[in-house]
């Protein structure tokens, strides 16, 4: 019998997943921290989140999209079908650097659609695949498993549940360009148009360089999840 069935002991997620479940642990602490810490450094041109994210998109010439508010802690995000900013509590209404730089950031998205920017473009068009993969890739391998007897057949199962989990890791690896571009797009405007001096933007870049480490734990953990599966099922017709 192969070692994958014994449930008392799984080292591919000691070994493999967990380390990285840790990780994305602590970008997380490591993002609300940061911006905590930031949201007291308040900009001497005193800008708030909502007009910096406006300037941005007057600066690289991006107009009609609205700038809303919305509940919640760092729920901050822009909405391509409505073409909507939505900006959280803390940063709306806030002129801290933290505040400027997540607001900078989120108007980035706005004029990566405008320009058209090929990745973000490409991430809008896989989500509803990437979607129906996530939900469809453990009760693939599980029928699969459960129709262990029919040979070939539960293999197929298996094999299309792992590739259809794959297709999160593609996500999270689009992803990664999208957001680093939008803070540099961020963080550009922001020196060029003045919103920040040299000294706070510090504070912005720190704030954003914290928020990325989440996207970047986040791809680490597909990765390892894909991995481990790959590890537990897929030498299955080896070990039977």
């Amino acid at each position: 019998m192969p070692y994958y069935y014994y449930p008392y002991f799984d080292w591919t997620y000691l070994v493999i997943v967990l380390p990285c479940i840790f990780l994305s642990l602590f970008a997380s602490w490591r993002v609300n921290s940061t911006f905590k810490k930031y949201s007291q450094q308040m900009s001497a041109r005193h800008i708030t989140g909502a007009e910096a994210a406006m300037r941005v998109l007057r600066a690289n010439g991006v107009q009609g999209v609205r700038i809303e508010r919305i509940a919640g802690n760092l729920t901050d995000h822009y909405d391509p079908k409505t073409n909507v900013i939505r900006l959280s509590e803390g940063v709306y209404n806030n002129t801290s650097t933290a505040a400027i730089g997540v607001a900078s950031h989120e108007a980035g998205h706005a004029v990566q659609y405008a320009v058209g920017y090929a990745p973000i473009k490409l991430r809008a068009a896989i989500i509803p695949i990437t979607n129906i993969g996530s939900r469809l890739a453990m009760p693939l391998i599980l029928i699969g498993l459960l129709l262990g007897f029919l040979g070939n057949v539960s293999y197929l199962f298996v094999d299309v549940g792992i590739a259809c989990f794959a297709l999160s890791l593609v996500f999270q690896l689009v992803t990664l360009p999208v957001e680093f571009n939008a803070s540099r797009r961020a963080i550009s405007t922001i020196d060029q148009a003045g919103l920040l001096t040299e000294e706070e933007q510090q504070g912005a870049k720190k704030t954003l360089r914290a928020a990325a480490m989440t996207y970047v734990a986040a791809t680490a953990v597909s990765l390892a999840q894909l991995l481990r599966l790959v590890l537990l099922f897929g030498g299955r017709r080896r070990n039977d």
